[in-house]
């Protein structure tokens, strides 16, 4: 069963998914109001409400009722500055914010985690964001869907040299360990959004890929 969103709220519009996704969610024609706080202004649009600063100092602020939202924050250690920094936007951030969302009366929420995320895992990264999906699912939310995309690929602002050496090897990988284009996962995040449902699902990142072809 399909129903159509009108109301949304954002996370991480600035970011390689992010941006993909806003653009698509202002090009809905059935969806009145985004709302994406931003530490950097957005392009103006009429359907567009951009609050700017650090996002935790934001979140109080946020206001009217949204139907449905998409966390798109994610970091990487070096770029955070330490585990302790990462772990305060990869799972403390994250957590807020769906608060927030289910404060505002958000009844989906939709949040990219990442392949191998295992709050068991013996990775510091994979750990956290086991830890994540852990802490949202005890958050009880009438539907809840987890993305675990394999590595990101497409042109981001800041230049990660990892990515950038991993990105051609990533493209020939099998099944869900295959990189995934941003733009590829934010249609498959819209795709998920009108899906109606109960509980959690979890989407790994070849599931992700067909939906967003």
């Amino acid at each position: 069963m399909y129903l159509t969103p009108q109301h949304i709220l954002l996370a991480g519009a600035t970011g390689l998914t992010g941006e993909h996704l806003l653009d698509r969610l202002l090009n809905e024609p059935t969806i009145s109001r985004v709302l994406a706080p931003s530490r950097r202004p957005l392009a103006e649009h009429p359907h567009l409400d951009n609050p700017v600063g650090e996002l935790a100092a934001l979140l109080p602020q946020l206001q009217g009722q949204v139907d449905t939202a998409f966390c798109c924050l994610g970091s990487t250690i070096k770029q955070a500055g330490s585990q302790d920094a990462f772990r305060a936007i990869d799972h403390d951030l994250v957590l807020a914010f769906a608060r927030r969302a289910r404060e505002m009366g958000a009844r989906h929420l939709l949040v990219i985690s990442a392949l191998g995320a295992d709050a068991n895992a013996s990775v510091f990264y994979n750990r956290v964001k086991g830890d994540m999906e852990q802490a949202l699912q005890a958050q009880d939310w009438p539907q809840l869907t987890i993305a675990r995309p394999s590595l990101l690929l497409g042109s981001r602002s800041e230049f990660r040299i990892g990515e950038q050496l991993a990105a051609p090897f990533m493209r020939w990988l099998p099944g869900k360990y295959r990189g995934i284009e941003a733009t590829t996962l934010a249609r498959a995040l819209w795709r998920l959004a009108l899906e109606e449902g109960d509980g959690v699902r979890v989407v790994e990142s070849d599931e992700l890929r067909r939906l967003g072809r």
